[in-house]
């Protein structure tokens, strides 16, 4: 029996069924279409991710003050004073493969204009730090180094608090508000950058200088954070390296002795991201690929059923000539025809199904071509596998027997 004959006959029996055989597909096309999504989205996410730290810079360096330990009990970094002022001028004189280097502090507080008012915080910094954190001016200008040393009571602020604050259109620029009860005038207007990859609006931000947020506001003499730039991606590491070597030397730090600061890249930060989403998608493709077993167990149990109604056809054939592996050859075609249809149907449906994802949740759509590859090889792999057994079953019925079968 040719091949051509085989697939004729398979096709006819998968059409005298239609319902049964639909559902027989079902449980392949919820697998491969949930495996199809779940990778997509994950690498859409990835993508994602890695357009939004791009946008705050892959050359961004941040140094943390370290947790501080009493007694045996860390008491986090939030009362650590390791950092000051002092340290970012010493980067920015003797580390050559930094750039633009800040301090950071940040106070929360009410921002209040007239009978308006919105909850938010204000960070303060020098003039690279916009620079830095890759923010544009898109009304008036940045504060200068004479408002740092004057503690000036100026301010830029973001969209969603000129949205808040501003309600009715009002130009924002040269006009007052109070952060809790000290009054900042503003002096610029942030450009929209929208929420980043942890969900948070970066446009609802106040930014101020240093000097004016730690003595006004703070009372402090040391800040929260540094943000660094190094020159070019390539020379973070080395940026690092000596950033590292700058602050031991300025605090006076012994060999051997841990650091009182962390200092972090937004290199490591994307590669923990990552892996992240990687390990979540493997996982969700995992489980979503436990359908494509229940699929495989639906084609055994369908295919014990179509060889039973069968036997006498099988008897049949075989007593006009028909060999074994004929038999054989016939069933397992019929279940590796179900299985196929049943992951094309599949594939559509989840990149379908991921678009419209990535579509609701502004992502970029990405098509894996190694995921559909390797779904349409698990298809035919699972109509053969679980489609063994039965055909094996009819390829050894006794024509006799199948013959006197009712």
């Amino acid at each position: 029996m040719n091949f051509s004959n085989l697939i004729k006959i398979a096709y006819q029996a998968i059409l005298r069924n239609k319902m049964r055989s639909l559902l027989t597909m079902l449980g392949i096309i919820i697998g491969i279409s949930s495996v199809i999504a779940m990778v997509s989205l994950g690498q859409s996410s990835t993508q994602n991710i890695n357009g939004q730290i791009s946008q705050m810079g892959t050359n961004l360096i941040m140094v943390m003050r370290a947790s501080q330990r009493q007694g045996g009990v860390n008491m986090g970094n939030s009362s650590s004073q390791s950092l000051s002022p002092k340290d970012v001028e010493a980067i920015t004189s003797k580390c050559r493969n930094v750039e633009m280097a800040s301090p950071m502090v940040s106070a929360a507080g009410q921002m209040v204009r007239g009978a308006n008012n919105w909850p938010g915080s204000m960070q303060g910094g020098n003039t690279d730090l916009i620079k830095i954190r890759k923010y544009d001016i898109e009304k008036g200008t940045n504060f200068t180094e004479k408002d740092i040393l004057e503690f000036k009571k100026v301010c830029l602020v973001g969209q969603t608090v000129v949205e808040n604050l501003f309600p009715d259109g009002e130009n924002p620029i040269g006009q007052e508000i109070r952060f809790g009860k000290i009054p900042f005038k503003i002096i610029g207007v942030l450009a929209e950058k929208g929420e980043n990859q942890m969900g948070q609006d970066q446009d609802d931000i106040v930014i101020a200088p240093y000097s004016t947020v730690m003595k006004r506001i703070l009372a402090t003499q040391y800040i929260h954070m540094i943000y660094a730039s190094a020159i070019s991606e390539d020379a973070c590491d080395i940026a690092v390296d000596e950033i590292t070597e700058t602050l031991r030397i300025s605090h006076k730090i012994k060999d051997g002795d841990d650091n009182d600061f962390n200092v972090r890249t937004q290199a490591e930060l994307l590669s923990m991201l990552n892996s992240v989403t990687g390990f979540l998608t493997i996982l969700l493709a995992a489980i979503a690929s436990i359908s494509l077993l229940v699929g495989g167990i639906g084609i055994m149990n369908i295919m014990y059923v179509t060889v039973t109604e069968r036997t006498k056809e099988i008897g049949l054939r075989t007593a006009i000539g028909a060999r074994s592996r004929d038999i054989m050859a016939q069933f397992l075609l019929e279940s590796s025809m179900l299985s196929l249809v049943g992951g094309l149907i599949g594939i559509v449906f989840g990149l379908l199904l991921s678009w419209l994802i990535t579509f609701a949740l502004d992502w970029p759509f990405i098509v894996s071509i190694s995921s559909v590859i390797l779904s349409f090889v698990v298809c035919a792999a699972t109509g053969i596998f679980f489609g063994w057994y039965p055909a094996k079953k009819a390829a050894n019925l006794d024509p006799i027997t199948a013959l006197r079968y009712e």
